[in-house]
């Protein structure tokens, strides 16, 4: 013995030493880059390993891969979304460029998804792209959501916007929805928690708060209303924090259960609200439950997977035709070409014409044909016929004074793209400018991008 110690004590310890040592198994849930690339956002309690693990086994479809979907693409990428779906039938385009943050000059032409796929492999090369350049339809909507867990509505049209709202319902899936245009944006989570048709437990769809589509000669695009790049920044930012926050909160880390939005409380729905240039910018509206008797997500709904496949739900006849108007006869309208060759041959024989620019006065002031008079659609729209009015107003005097002066001239409305101006022909006529069929007023169709197109390559184009 020595010390209380066997007396070959040491020669045990010399054969243990000089055993090999069996390595413990790696049990580390993240790799070693994935350690280091999201330690930022993993040492937050909100997140932390089984956030980043959640995250890690999502499946996000993002429709849309334009101004909202591209910063909200960028940042849930960088976040770690595993997988992320990217819907787009479009081409980057150089008007694109100043809020799609994606895009680059050299990718003009390619297709939307295929830049934003560079983009986001150069960000992080650990999530997982899923293309589908095409645009969504009742054809293909059902099969394409169905294998994620989150939906992202980056579109700018009221038809899709009721196209993926119906088919989140009928599949289960949570809506994250946001629009912008000029300086104003709103988003949404629809269907969170996602319940099934009928369940007031589930959170409202988009046909609970717009149970109908805006008049088609209501809705405005960003081409023709414009947008600032922020706005729409903020408004896909917002989306991509909103599934964050929605994965993060859901169920089990595990894949196989990743689908259970019922686990955490679920705030009562409302709608954000952005202003860019008020004060406070942002507000929230507090939204009423599922609707009684809406047609997507009440127990008397209406919309079935099977109207959605089958065709006999037609979202486009539903919210109607923004774009192209006809509502104007042949002999009302003139081609760019048309109305250039009259320019010259009324010039030249000593007579005139008259040119009304019904565009808003920011884009008059842009660029506008020679010669022209400005007078904005919003005014045109507002203005009631004269034989109703106790007084007449000084836009509609000025506007008897100008249009068709000088014993019956021709008159000329035109607008940006031909859809302004035929609304604003047919409100002269009603408004008696023509004086009853004596003076001819019509629109050029097309517009200043006819004319750009087919007369006059300098015209500016925006």
């Amino acid at each position: 013995m020595d010390g209380g110690f066997p007396s070959d004590w040491r020669n045990d310890v010399l054969a243990a030493l000089s055993q090999p040592v069996e390595e413990a198994p790696n049990t580390w849930p993240l790799t070693q880059q994935e350690y280091k690339r999201y330690g930022r956002q993993l040492i937050m309690p909100e997140i932390g390993l089984q956030g980043q693990l959640k995250l890690k086994n999502a499946k996000v479809l993002v429709i849309g891969v334009g101004g909202l979907g591209c910063p909200a693409i960028a940042y849930l990428a960088g976040a770690g979304v595993g997988t992320l779906g990217l819907v787009d039938g479009d081409v980057v385009e150089e008007s694109n460029l100043h809020r799609q943050i994606l895009h680059t000059v050299g990718g003009i032409g390619e297709a939307k998804v295929d830049s934003a796929r560079r983009f986001v492999k150069e960000l992080n090369p650990l999530v997982k792209i899923e293309e589908y350049k095409v645009r969504i339809s009742g054809d293909n909507a059902l099969q394409m959501i169905a294998p994620y867990d989150v939906v992202l509505d980056c579109t700018d049209t009221p038809a899709s916007r009721y196209l993926i709202s119906d088919s989140c319902v009928l599949l289960g899936k949570p809506l994250v929805s946001a629009s912008a245009l000029r300086t104003e944006g709103q988003l949404t989570i629809f269907n969170y928690p996602p319940r099934p048709a009928g369940d007031p437990a589930g959170g409202p769809c988009y046909r609970c708060i717009f149970p109908s589509p805006p008049p088609p000669e209501a809705v405005t695009s960003c081409g023709d209303g414009g947008i600032l790049g922020p706005v729409v920044g903020v408004m896909g930012l917002l989306q991509a924090l909103e599934t964050i926050k929605a994965i993060t909160a859901a169920g089990s880390a595990d894949a196989t259960a990743f689908s259970s939005f019922a686990e955490p409380a679920v705030n009562p729905p409302t709608m954000l609200t952005f202003s860019a240039y008020s004060s406070p910018q942002f507000r929230s509206i507090r939204l009423r439950p599922r609707k009684k008797g809406c047609a997507s997500c009440s127990a008397e709904a209406t919309v079935t997977a099977e109207a959605l496949t089958s065709g006999s739900m037609d979202y486009i006849q539903f919210c109607g035709l923004t774009h192209p108007v006809n509502i104007l006869t042949p002999k009302e309208r003139v081609s760019a070409l048309q109305y250039a060759e009259a320019r010259k041959n009324i010039s030249l024989s000593g007579k005139s014409h008259q040119v009304v620019d019904v565009r808003e006065k920011v884009q008059f002031d842009l660029c506008h044909l020679y010669g022209s008079i400005n007078v904005p659609f919003s005014i045109v729209s507002s203005l009631r016929n004269a034989t109703t009015e106790v007084v007449q107003t000084p836009v509609l005097q000025q506007l008897k004074t100008s249009i068709g002066k000088g014993g019956g001239e021709p008159v000329f409305v035109v607008c940006r793209l031909g859809n302004d101006s035929q609304v604003a022909v047919r409100k002269f006529k009603e408004l008696g400018f023509d004086g009853g069929g004596k003076i001819w007023i019509g629109d050029v169709r097309g517009g200043l991008k006819a004319w750009r197109e087919d007369v006059d390559p300098s015209f500016p184009e925006y």
